[in-house]
């Protein structure tokens, strides 16, 4: 399906919503039913009628079926945070006594529900160094009913064989999740290769505004019905319709947005390469990236996220060189039209820094919609006072 008409027809029946251009917010919490018969076959099967805006509602309607086109997926479900995407995903498909093979450090929230919260229901987390096929095969159990990926990894960016991975776990039925928020469906279609649920945050590349926060989980409809039926009715983590609509407008613009980013990074590295204060950038796409010929195969490009090693020889170096910077935010997150840094260092206590080792001089960078040159220049004069 050609990106132009998802993005600007896929779902919009304008016919429904006296003609207007952009579909309308429908902010209603439920709807009314003209007969017996229609309301007992929503009361049987919810997310196949309108109901109770809790699970589905118009607006949303019309994201779910532009994300799961985007992803090459049967259906997609849009939930109010990443998090909740991930954490539906999982809980769906584990019981008591079953074990998760997951990727060395997944993102924090998922790495807090593996460690934290599933052992109290005895499902057990083991992690892997996922750029080998042999350590995930080393690590399946009997029980193992999940392998969960990150692809590429957050801060360093490591990536799995998605194709490798999937076959592995196809042959032991085991389920794969992945979290494709770093490439969005644009750069990376996890399903292509045989990955069963993939999942964003919405609130980063897909809404691109830094103004809603938001998950998306696309699969097979099979699945993404009993999700909605076990985790999202039940746990109430879908999106309201206005953060619907947010996304909904953040991908209209998706492809044109991904262009600029990816071209102003490339010039914002390059510099930084070059530069006597940086000791090494690290971004998938780089030639110098341990793992370039994986990234090729199964991306088609890579954004606006990259990390920086300093050459600092103290926290405070570092601290003076992030606050002296004028264009860039110190911020979590990424995706929106802001340019944002987020130092490794800034998570610890000064006494606890070592500049022998390199994680603790690491900053994720972030590039957003501004011009390279401006950018440049502000990385430059605050390289300066490192």
């Amino acid at each position: 399906m050609d990106i132009s008409h998802i993005l600007n027809e896929l779902g919009e029946d304008r016919s429904l919503y006296f003609n207007a251009v952009a579909p309308p917010i429908v902010q209603t919490s439920n709807f009314v039913f003209d007969s017996f018969e229609e309301i007992r076959k929503a009361f049987e099967d919810e997310d196949s009628a309108f109901l109770y805006s809790r699970g589905k509602n118009p607006t949303i309607e019309i994201l779910r079926k532009k994300l799961a086109a985007l992803d090459d997926a049967e259906d997609a479900l849009v939930f109010n945070s990443g998090a909740s995407a991930i954490f539906a995903a999982v809980l769906a498909n584990v019981g008591a006594g079953d074990h998760i093979v997951s990727v060395d450090k997944p993102y924090s929230w998922a790495w807090r529900m593996f460690d934290n919260m599933l052992p109290r229901f005895h499902v057990k987390t083991t992690y892997v160094d996922g750029t080998r096929i042999e350590n995930f095969e080393k690590a399946l159990r009997p029980e193992t009913r999940i392998i969960y990926l990150e692809s590429p990894n957050s801060n360093t960016f490591e990536l799995q064989d998605l194709e490798a991975v999937a076959k592995l776990a196809r042959e032991r039925g085991i389920l794969t999740i992945i979290d494709n928020s770093y490439s969005t469906p644009l750069h990376q279609k996890p399903h292509a290769f045989g990955i069963d649920l993939s999942l964003q945050s919405a609130t980063k590349y897909l809404g691109g505004h830094s103004d809603t926060v938001a998950g998306v989980l696309t699969g097979s409809k099979a699945m993404l019905n009993k999700i909605f039926n076990e985790q999202l009715l039940n746990n109430g983590s879908g999106i309201s319709p206005f953060n619907a609509w947010l996304i909904l407008r953040g991908i209209r613009t998706l492809p044109l947005r991904l262009e600029h980013i990816s071209a102003t990074t490339v010039k914002v590295i390059e510099f930084l390469k070059n530069h006597p204060k940086i000791e090494r950038v690290i971004f998938p796409f780089d030639d110098d990236f341990a793992q370039i010929s994986l990234a090729k195969k199964q991306m088609t490009g890579a954004c606006g996220l990259f990390t920086i090693v300093l050459k600092a020889g103290s926290h405070e170096q570092i601290e003076r060189f992030t606050y002296s910077l004028k264009h860039f935010l110190v911020a979590v997150s990424w995706g929106g039209h802001e340019s944002l840094i987020l130092p490794q260092a800034a998570g610890m206590a000064p006494e606890l820094f070592d500049p022998a080792i390199e994680k603790h001089r690491m900053a994720r960078v972030y590039v957003g919609l501004e011009n390279a040159d401006y950018l440049i220049r502000d990385l430059d004069q605050a390289l300066a006072v490192l």
